[in-house]
Formats: structure tokens, sequence, C-alpha cells
């Protein structure tokens, strides 16, 4: 028999450069993956939601100081989905009719655009105003806004359900 020559190779150590490239080839993965997503996370929303976001901040300073003005002046506004209009009853700050309000409004669908109704309110009894109005059964937004005698004006948005 002979003998099988034996192989002078040495059994694999792991030594501290082993070490140091698995470390530093970890980390370089996870930067290059952090920079990919961050550079398509940017290209894909740049984080402006506004084309004109100092005249929106405007717009927003001017309704906080509308909405001031209206607590001020203490009306107090009810809204109610009728068959074929849309009722609207103001009171003052004691609790009498708010009489002679000159009231525009609009009905909106609260997730489209489309079929926008424009109203004209007109009183019908102290403080009542209504308006003709035959949505389509469902939900709709009212936005009406009332100016009275003395020019002051008061916002009302509500939430209407036609059955």
């Amino acid at each position: 028999m002979s003998a099988m020559p034996s192989s002078s190779r040495k059994p694999f150590e792991v030594r501290g450069w082993h070490v140091f490239a698995g470390v530093a080839a970890f980390f370089a993965v996870v930067i290059t993956v952090d920079v990919i997503f961050t550079v398509l996370a940017v290209r894909t929303f740049p984080g402006q939601v506004s084309v004109t976001p100092y005249e929106d901040g405007l717009l927003y300073n001017r309704k906080i100081a509308q909405m001031e003005a209206q607590e001020q002046l203490g009306w107090q506004a009810a809204a109610e989905a009728q068959p074929r209009a849309v009722m609207l009853q103001f009171q003052d700050r004691e609790g009498r009719p708010v009489q002679g309000l000159k009231i525009v409004g609009r009905l909106e669908r609260p997730a489209t655009e489309a079929g926008k109704i424009a109203l004209s309110f007109k009183e019908a009894a102290p403080g009542r105003y209504v308006a003709p109005a035959g949505p389509a059964p469902g939900g709709w937004d009212l936005t009406a806004e009332a100016t009275g005698t003395a020019g002051e004006t008061f916002l009302a948005e509500r939430r209407l359900t036609w059955p």
C-alpha cells in the first residue's frame, strides 16, 4: 500500500483584516441602500405640498381672523336638509333670530368636485332662511356665507345628508 501524500495547506484562519473587510462591506451596503432610497424618495416627493405656500399662509391667517371676529359676533347657525330645500336658522348671542341677512352658499360632494350646487337663500321667517335645492341622495357639504345689515359676515360649514 502506498501512502497518500499529505496536503500542506493550512486551515483557514480569521484574521483582523478579514473582520475589517466584513464590517466595511456591511456598512458600504447599508449606506448604498440608504442613498438609493433617499434619492428615490426625494425624486418622487420633494416635500412641497403647495406651489404657493406664502399665499396659503396669508389666506390661513385671514381665515383665523375671520373666525375670531365671527366668535365675537356671537351668532349661531343651524342647518337642516329638507326634501327639496336647505334651511338655515340664525340666532344671536341671546337666542333672538337674526333678520335681514344676505346669504349665498353652495353644496358640494365631500369626495368629488363634480355636482356643485349654488344656493341663494331667502328669509322665510324671522331668522329662518331657505334655498331651493334638489340634490341627489347622500352626503353633501354646505358652505354658507351670511352678511348682516352692518356688513358683518358669518361663515357656516355643515355636512348635510339627503335620504
